[in-house]
């Protein structure tokens, strides 16, 4: 299947926040799908930053000892941090390996599945598993990911596509998503757009929502959407420093986490663009392309701001040119420019270094008091004009440095057939974002992509720290900053102390310097776990696009390759080149929502009385809740000897909170308190696990 490269990574300001069903396939019966019973997606939202544990429980009705893959649509730009599953009763951990995905197992010639392939889209994560599934038998798997949520202006977004029913017709016994969101910026409103909640609370800096239902087709998605409060701008910082013993490298013990956002009101002034389209208009464009290019092309004509100059230029074997330099927006421009749009046909070859030689010149007459952009996108490799690809990137490269302008360079290769390297090249070297897309993504993200960029208020974007503890922050070349979105650095710092971090930058030729203080953290914070992947991940992203563009050096490649390994298997995040393979047993139930959930083909729910021969455990209330400073548990047991219960508290990402052992004996009832101001819990969803021998119960309770 085709890779598809977001280089943007976790600084992308286009992922689409997805979050799905996982699908269980036989991997030798063509369309074999076992079938979904239960889900629990459960997310912890830290600003715009989303931890997810997506759980579902599968029955095999099909066939005895059946070989079966996991796989799951991830969204574009998430990062995969741990897959378990329990089969037979016992519970087994996948492990990261220094191998890429065999992403053969649906499009092999004889394998091809059109409706999975198609349902997990251009990202899709497979584990093969390896005990085999018997009839009438329960899988439940568990997948842990995290993920930078989509933003524009404000609004944050958080996905579900839950439209299951091309993979399974039948209903799903019981489905719930239970989501918390913490933000130090003010929540304004959150809305549960397609469904309607059983919860959703909102305090100004904490929300939850959860919702549940029973016997339902998953045939709609689910999407939550929040909106930040517009007058809290600046730049907010996450940050945590680790223990010795979790740090594996010399980079410091701190991780930390900034995003920046300009004044998106009328008090921001947007930088006026000198602005050039590029189309590939070759006969490989021909169809419903060369359709996507003309409706992408005429959407960002109707979109320029006023005071902004633009031309489109087109290419095949020739080279043909809206205007002969770039034209003021007006509307009458505009109408002529999308007449000329109009009258593009795909034919001939492919003649880049034509187009660069037409494109780049033109911007002559502009300067640096504007924001200088070309967006490029193509369908194929260079078959006209300079053919060989180191000859043609420095080409494109000196063409841009002999224009004495600074010119941001945006590429997009649509398909199998594009020069990646290529691409990747001549995007980094200028200031710009390459991308890879399907051959039906150009219209949607070439639109999307130059609404990000149309309102430019801050261009050759620089950020100092004093004192400068920082090392190792991403991106390494920061973007230009763009009214309703932000920017976003990872990175790490050696001791903990109050920074100064400037972000400077230019505005219609004026030096803008913005200071902000920042406060590192000097402990370890349970909840902001989820910055090592952060930073993990960026230096990911980085060394990847490095590795693109040194494919001609094998041995630097190859080392930029293990580098690449070496980090993902270190800090648990999945690469271009790594996957989860093979499994190891769990000795202990492993916590969390999915873990302890006893699933059987009946699906039990919660509090249900845990029979132990002629005795039972039952819980009879816990209350209150929503709890504020405490709340009690209430058990009823019978013909119980004696023995000891373990309770444990475990939040919504599986870790454990608070446990404790408790005696108990005979029939009678038990009451145990829970001192929420002792055990100084966040809001929040929290599980109350309840073991006794082999068995347990699960309560959920709500902290507010």
């Amino acid at each position: 299947m085709k890779k598809k490269l977001i280089l943007i990574g976790i600084f992308s300001l286009l992922g689409n926040g997805i979050i799905a069903n996982g699908v269980l396939f036989s991997k030798t019966e063509l369309g074999a799908y076992l079938t979904l019973q239960e889900t629990s997606i459960n997310v912890t939202i830290e600003g715009q930053v989303a931890n997810t544990v997506a759980t579902g429980a599968f029955v095999n009705t099909l066939a005895d000892s059946m070989v079966v893959t996991f796989a799951f649509p991830l969204p574009d730009g998430a990062s995969a941090t741990g897959l378990r599953y329990k089969t037979d009763g016992l519970w087994y951990e996948a492990s990261f390996s220094p191998l890429p995905q065999d992403t053969t197992i649906i499009s092999d010639p004889g394998q091809d599945d059109a409706v999975l392939r198609q349902y997990l889209g251009e990202n899709p994560l497979f584990y093969n598993i390896e005990q085999a599934f018997s009839i009438d038998s329960t899988m439940v798997i568990e997948l842990s990911y995290v993920e930078l949520l989509p933003y524009k202006f404000g609004s944050v977004t958080y996905r579900f596509p839950n439209n299951y029913s091309e993979i399974q017709q039948t209903h799903i016994y019981n489905q719930e998503l239970n989501l918390l969101l913490n933000s130090d910026r003010t929540i304004e409103n959150i809305n549960f757009l397609s469904h309607d909640a059983d919860s959703l609370t909102s305090t100004g800096n904490t929300a939850f929502l959860a919702y549940n239902a029973s016997e339902v087709l998953a045939n709609k998605d689910m999407v939550v959407q929040y909106q930040l409060s517009l007058d809290e701008l600046g730049l907010f910082s996450l940050s945590t420093f680790m223990p010795d013993s979790l740090v594996i490298d010399d980079y410091g013990r701190g991780f930390f986490t900034f995003i920046a956002e300009p004044d998106p009101s009328e008090n921001s002034e947007v930088i006026e663009k000198v602005f050039t389209l590029i189309i590939d208009r070759s006969g490989s464009m021909d169809g419903n392309k060369m359709i996507q290019a003309r409706d992408a092309a005429k959407f960002i004509v109707e979109n320029l701001n006023e005071g902004d100059k633009f031309n489109i230029i087109s290419f095949a074997s020739n080279v043909t040119s809206f205007s002969i330099n770039h034209m003021e927006y007006n509307i009458e421009n505009a109408e002529a420019a999308i007449n000329y749009i109009q009258s593009l046909d795909a034919n001939g070859m492919t003649n880049i270094s034509g187009a660069f030689d037409t494109a780049v010149p033109q911007f002559q007459a502009a300067n640096n008091q504007t924001a200088n952009i070309i967006i490029f996108f193509t369908d194929g490799d260079q078959t006209a004009g300079i053919l060989d690809t180191d000859q043609l990137i420095n080409h494109i490269n000196n063409l841009i440095i002999q224009s004495e302008k600074q010119i941001a360079l945006f590429t997009f290769g649509i398909g199998y057939n594009v020069n990646e390297r290529l691409l990747a090249d001549i995007a980094t070297s200028n200031s710009g974002l390459f991308e890879f897309l399907a051959d039906d993504d150009l219209e949607n993200v070439i639109t999307d992509f130059y609404l990000m960029i149309q309102n430019p208020v801050l261009i050759n974007t620089v950020i100092t720290y004093s004192p400068d503890l920082m090392t190792e922050t991403y991106p390494k070349v920061l973007p230009n900053l763009y009214k309703g979105k932000q920017l976003m650095v990872v990175g790490r710092y050696s001791q903990p102390d109050e920074v100064i971090t400037q972000l400077s930058g230019n505005s219609y030729n004026n030096n803008v310097e913005y200071d902000y203080g920042i406060q590192l953290a000097d402990t370890f914070n349970n909840n902001m776990q989820f910055l090592t992947k952060l930073w993990a991940r960026g230096k990911i992203d980085f060394l990847t696009e490095q590795y693109y563009l040194n494919m001609n050096n094998i041995a630097l490649a190859d080392s930029l390759k293990e580098e690449v390994i070496d980090l993902s298997l270190a800090y648990g995040v999945m690469s271009i080149f790594t996957s989860f393979q093979g499994s190891s047993p769990i000795d202990d139930d492993p916590g969390g929502i999915a873990t302890n959930m006893e699933y059987d083909k009946n699906f039990p729910g919660e509090n249900t009385p845990v029979e132990l021969q002629n005795s039972y455990i039952a819980v009879e209330a816990v209350y209150p809740n929503p709890a504020i400073s405490h709340f009690i548990l209430k058990l009823e047991t019978k013909a119980i000897a004696n023995g000891i219960l373990f309770l444990e508290l475990v939040d919504s990402r599986g870790l454990s909170m608070h446990a404790r052992q408790e005696q108990i004996k005979a029939s009678t009832d038990y009451q145990f308190l829970f001192d929420l101001n002792e055990l100084n819990l966040k809001n929040g969803l929290y599980l109350l696990m309840i073991r006794f021998e082999d068995t347990t119960i699960t309560c959920r309770i709500i902290v507010r």
